[in-house]
């Protein structure tokens, strides 16, 4: 989706209904709260009850989380940036990521509401049990807690400026996917899949223009740069 400009302040409206809209919002606590006893109790169930040794939970725990980057990239590159032709399908798109880019600093909205996540989650715990059956009661966790690492990465990278220095790229990475080229950038947590399938881009290359790196950060701006910034 494409916008005229982006608004650094404000969120957008996704549904008229008061209660519809509320649902829209998450608080990172509520949803770290939700799903840190799957990430804790499953491993253990999977010890206890299903005689998992600790270095096969480890191994399919850490796989999980390694797959999650896979499935972050896939997921932000074709369904988050779905082109949809008919009017319902660009607004499914526009609630489902589209208002993000419209607002980017919009906190409610950096990770996804209770309602919907529980739902997702749930359908690929499944999906993740139907391939590797008890398995999944320590791979699923780790998927999760990858899961969480993204959002939270998210939060911070359009909430905060970067607390290290080799933290630097991830986020100049995904300002320049805001700022600049909507069809770069899509990893978050990770870049790595974006450096395989040939989506990153050249930090190198716009580290040379430090004045219009710097116009791409979520820094403290003049009312006329938030007036006149255009989202791609």
């Amino acid at each position: 989706m494409k916008f005229e400009k982006i608004h650094n302040k404000g969120q957008a409206q996704l549904f008229q209904n008061p209660y519809l809209e509320m649902l829209t919002k998450a608080n990172p606590l509520v949803i770290w709260s939700i799903y840190l006893p799957f990430i804790i109790g499953l491993p253990v169930y999977a010890f206890s009850n299903r005689g998992f040794s600790g270095g096969k939970i480890a191994l399919l725990f850490f796989t999980g989380m390694f797959f999650w980057t896979f499935f972050e990239y896939l997921a932000h590159r074709y369904a988050f940036h779905w082109v949809a032709n008919s009017n319902k399908a660009q607004k499914l798109v526009y609630i489902m990521h589209g208002n993000h880019h419209h607002y980017p600093r919009d906190r409610d909205r950096l990770f996804m509401p209770p309602v919907p996540s529980i739902i997702l989650a749930s359908v690929i715990f499944g999906l993740e049990y139907l391939v590797l059956r008890e398995n999944a009661f320590a791979f699923f966790p780790g998927f999760i807690l990858g899961y969480l690492i993204y959002a939270s990465m998210h939060y911070a990278i359009h909430a905060w400026n970067p607390p290290f220095k080799w933290m630097k790229p991830l986020w100049r990475n995904h300002h320049l996917h805001h700022y600049k080229d909507e069809h770069k950038g899509f990893g978050v947590s990770s870049t790595l899949w974006d450096l395989v399938f040939g989506t990153m881009f050249d930090l190198k290359k716009e580290k040379e223009d430090k004045q219009k790196v710097q116009e791409l950060m979520f820094t403290a701006r003049s009312s006329k740069r938030e007036e006149t910034g255009a989202a791609h």
